[in-house]
């Protein structure tokens, strides 16, 4: 059985979103509408966010799959940086919480899960997880003016 905390509630250290990098998320949800997008999100020391656009092999509008080859690129040069790691999707239809396939899909627990919702046309959202052994916790999620993305 899947346990969920309560939604909202947060019990770990906020995950740092800058502006420009909200934007683009929510950009990027855009930008393939009304099909899910994906992708990752290397977080530097510094707070520094690098992105990586990610094709959604499934190219549908309710599941992602990370292309296999753009996936493997991001990742080495994540790990290669030591970078934290943010992997993000949309939903385009439905509010910014995992659904049960993304949480049974969840393979990186030291990652942050980032869900953009466009459910409210006009107000998108983005909200963050841990997922750990099938358990997802919400992380309060800061949106600060910093510099852009690189």
């Amino acid at each position: 059985m899947v346990q969920q905390t309560p939604s909202r509630t947060a019990t770990t250290q906020p995950f740092v979103l800058d502006q420009a990098t909200f934007d683009l998320l929510v950009e990027r949800a855009w930008s393939d509408f009304p099909y899910e997008v994906c992708g990752l999100l290397g977080v530097r020391e510094d707070g520094r966010i690098v992105h990586f656009a990610i094709d959604n092999a499934e190219r549908s509008m309710t599941f992602y799959s990370m292309e296999p080859k753009q996936l493997l690129r991001a990742m080495r040069e994540i790990e290669d940086e030591g970078w934290g790691l943010a992997i993000y999707h949309s939903h385009t239809h439905t509010e910014a919480y995992p659904s049960a396939t993304d949480i049974r899909l969840a393979a990186y627990p030291e990652a942050t899960y980032l869900i953009v919702t466009l459910q409210d046309r006009d107000h998108p959202e983005i909200r963050a997880f841990d997922i750990v052994d099938g358990e997802v916790t919400e992380k309060p999620l800061e949106i600060r003016g910093l510099s852009e993305p690189t």
